[in-house]
Parts: C-alpha cells; structure tokens; sequence
C-alpha cells in the first residue's frame, strides 16, 4: 500500500475489522441463499451509513468528509476481500461523482445529503450490451419542450433493483446527454437479472419517459466527456475492490499451501508450487502500484488519469483473472465445490474484469491514448 496518511491508516484498520466482524464472507452466503431481491443486507448498508463510508466523496458543505478517492480505495479494498455486497459502490462513489463532476448546484443540493444518509441510492445506467461500449449508446433522447422523452433499454445496471435515482445516459441529437430519471418515473421499468456473482443488476425499459429540463445532468448534447471521467473514477475504484478480492484469494491459497500435505510435506516446499506463489505475489504488488497510481492521479487532478486509470483495469484484471485461476487450481477438488468459498472469489472475479471495460478494451484505450 502507499504511505497512508494517520487518517486513512485508520480507516482502512476499522474497515478490516467491520468487514470481518460484520460482513464476512460467511454472510454473502447467506444473502444469496436467502433470495433477497435486491442483493444486498440492509443492516449491512445501515452500518456503512452510519460509519460515515457514503460520504467520503462529498463536500462537508452537503454532509460528507471529501477524504478523496485514495481514502475510498482502501475501505473498498477490504469490503472486496470478504465479498460484501452493498450499494456503496455504485451510489457513494460513482453516483456521487457523477453529481460532483456534471450536476449542478441545485441538484448536488438535492440528491448530495441524501445519498450520505443513505436514503439515495444513486446508479449509472449505462451498458446497453453485454459488451462495455459507452461510445455506442442508442438509448434515444427525444426534444419536448425543454425536457427529453426517453425510449430504449439498459441492461447490467448496478444496484439496479435498490435504486432510487437512475443517472441515465441517452443518445440526443447532438451527442451524449446524462439525466436523472426517478425510478418511479411513468413508463419505466426494471426487471432483476441474475449473475453468477448473485449481485443486485436490472434490466431498464424505458417507454416514452418524460423528464424535465432541470434534470439533465450538465449541458444537453454535451455529456461525453464528464461520463469518460465519471468512468475513469468508477475505473479506479473498481480496482481497488479487484485488488481485495484478488489478495484474499493469495491469502487463501497461502494458507493451503502452508498447512495442505502430500508425500510427508506440506505442498509449499514444492519449488514448482513455491515458484508459482512468488509469481503470483509479484504480479499481486506490481497491481497494487497501477491502482494506487491511478487514486492518487485523481486526488491530485493529474493530467494523466485516463490513461493511468486504464493501466489499472487492465494490470489489476489480469492479476485477478490469474489468481481466481490458481485459487481453484491448488486447491483442487475442494475448490469446486459450492460448500467451499473459491467459487465465490471465481465468479465475482469473472463479473469485475468485465464492468467498466475488459482488460482487451482497456489495452486498446491505453494505446489510442498514447497515440498508437
């Protein structure tokens, strides 16, 4: 980890022990056993609330601390470490910096302190596909008046069944244009989907659903640019939960290969198992480097941030990838079985590489970036 300031030390050590005691992977089980149609405990939730998480990103002057993103990362990095499963995410770090960087006064007065107390749940609706592709959005944005009439879908929205404001991005006639639709809003509709990862995702169908001219978010037609920054931080907050999920499958695989025995010795003397260990530590740190790189750029308002943002999808998506990997693999037949939590690592794993853009498309964009 980077050199943390006292406060950020101590956050990230009351972060560790909440996530523990309170939210371990052992309760993820149980929420997905229970069938919860939102996805996630609202006990858990409360708790975040309270402990002052929701706010991290948002100005005192609306309720928050403004901590910044490094701060974030390192709460985000142990709720990925036991799996648990909140809106925190996708409404106090993408939906609050959807407002700080596009929203306007009235609407950061609005939604802000609510989304601290937890009474918003905010979330991007983007992906219209199972593909990330922010540069194809269809959903189309009709002129009314001085508001827009909206009709298409989106799917994988997350947080999507538990949301109660919908950031929107349509298709206009002059480019991108983001807007807040209420979830209740006439002629919209959302259907839970279920993914391996038994998280809270939704279908949107939108049919004619009128929104007024004080909820686009930003200047109409001009939407493009504050969503690619809006991404670039969701980017790197999603990282940063990678990072966690990642090293607690080191963790559990260390720990096998410490205590496992076969032929009178414990597996991690073997120097082809050992090799494999030190590999997947090195790939684990050199990581954590891209994504603290990427955190910190933001906090400092760098010039570099797509493009360190980018690195760290992709650095950190192939450490998880490989590491999910080796976590079954070592632990051989045990690792398969539902009763044992690998699978869990696996499939959530599998969901984060794909969110915000694969390590493929991130590839591509870290070269367009620099030109190539």
């Amino acid at each position: 980890m980077a050199a943390l300031t006292e406060e950020q030390t101590l956050i990230q050590d009351q972060a560790k022990s909440w996530a523990v005691e309170q939210a371990p992977v052992q309760a993820f089980r149980q929420m997905r056993d229970s069938g919860i149609a939102q996805r996630f405990d609202n006990t858990t939730w409360s708790s975040m609330v309270e402990l002052g998480w929701t706010g991290i990103l948002v100005a005192e002057e609306f309720g928050g601390s403004n901590l910044g993103y490094l701060t974030f990362s390192v709460i985000l990095e142990e709720l990925g470490r036991q799996l648990t499963a909140s809106p925190l995410f996708a409404s106090a770090l993408v939906g609050a910096t959807a407002l700080n960087i596009a929203g306007s006064p009235a609407q950061q007065q609005a939604l802000l302190p609510k989304i601290v107390d937890g009474s918003e749940i905010l979330t991007l609706a983007l992906e219209e596909t199972p593909r990330h592709a922010p540069e194809q959005i269809a959903l189309s944005a009709q002129t009314k008046g001085d508001g827009l009439v909206l009709n298409g879908q989106k799917t994988f929205v997350s947080e999507g069944m538990a949301a109660t404001t919908f950031i929107v991005a349509v298709r206009t006639t002059g480019g991108i244009t983001l807007v807040l639709v209420p979830a209740q809003a006439p002629g919209l509709s959302r259907e839970a989907l279920a993914t391996m990862d038994s998280r809270g995702y939704a279908q949107l169908n939108f049919d004619n659903v009128a929104v007024a001219g004080d909820a686009i978010l930003g200047t109409l037609d001009q939407g493009g640019e504050p969503l690619q920054a809006i991404l670039d931080r969701a980017r790197a907050g999603l990282s940063a939960e990678m990072l966690g999920t990642g090293s607690q499958a080191f963790d559990m695989t260390l720990e096998y290969l410490k205590t496992r025995q076969q032929f009178g010795r414990v597996i991690g003397s073997f120097q082809a198992l050992g090799h494999r260990a030190a590999s997947l530590f090195t790939t684990m740190e050199l990581s954590r480097s891209c994504a603290e790189a990427a955190l910190q750029a933001i906090d400092a308002g760098a010039d570099d941030v797509p493009l360190l943002c980018s690195l760290a999808k992709c650095r950190v998506g192939e450490f998880l990838h490989e590491m999910s990997n080796q976590l079954i693999q070592i632990h051989g037949g045990i690792g398969m079985t539902d009763e044992f939590d690998a699978g869990f690592y696996l499939k959530r794993a599998r969901v984060l590489e794909t969110m915000y853009g694969n390590r493929s498309y991130h590839r591509d964009r870290y070269a367009t970036l620099l030109g190539f």
